[in-house]
């Protein structure tokens, strides 16, 4: 329930349609869910690159970036771990709205609050990819030491280790980093994209 009150919606005279119209694209949230070290950071990074080498309007929302400005006031208790979400999830409306393809790259542990951002979007707004990579390799690779600090006890509520991850039950697209290159997994989501008629 929102604290603000005495607050009016205004709305503008261009449409999300003009602007898509005028992008030659449609615009939509790629949330990137998956373990740490499943590689959706890096898919999301080479997937921004590649949008834009074919001039399409793009932006990527990543999850450590977020903590740094955004979200800099949450920790990663159950309820922050949700409110994280929901501010992504409503920052994504924004840059839907604004004609962007949006690309957010955030472990989102819970189904639930993945959910919820797919609720506030229009039909067809929201693409879950789901970073498919097994606990032990994701440990293995610990791009950022996090593993080892979460099994000596230095990081607790660590997904995956002292904290759940739900993986999502019927994703629009899988990405199994264990077995496809960056460059496939990149593939994959614009051949998705342009199917779809997005792009």
């Amino acid at each position: 329930m929102s604290a603000s009150t005495n607050i009016t919606w205004h709305d503008s005279e261009v449409t999300k349609e003009q602007r898509q119209e005028r992008n030659g694209h449609k615009s939509v949230v790629i949330w990137f869910t998956g373990l740490s070290g499943s590689g959706k950071s890096t898919i999301s990074v080479a997937l921004e690159k590649a949008l834009f080498e074919q001039k399409i309007t793009s932006y990527r929302l990543d999850g450590d970036n977020i903590r740094h400005g955004l979200n800099q006031n949450l920790g990663f208790s159950p309820e922050d771990r949700k409110e994280n979400i929901r501010r992504i999830g409503e920052v994504g409306k924004l840059m839907v709205d604004a004609g962007v393809v949006t690309m957010t790259a955030f472990i989102s542990p819970y189904k639930e609050d993945r959910d919820i951002v797919r609720n506030i979007l229009e039909d067809g707004e929201f693409i879950e990819v789901f970073t498919k990579c097994s606990l032990d390799e994701c440990e293995s690779r610990d791009p950022k030491g996090l593993y080892k600090k979460a099994r000596s006890g230095e990081i607790k509520e660590f997904t995956g280790i002292n904290a759940p991850y739900e993986e999502p039950s019927n994703p629009e697209i899988v990405i199994d980093t264990e077995h496809e290159s960056i460059e496939e997994s990149v593939n994959k989501i614009v051949t998705y994209l342009k199917e779809n008629q997005y792009l």
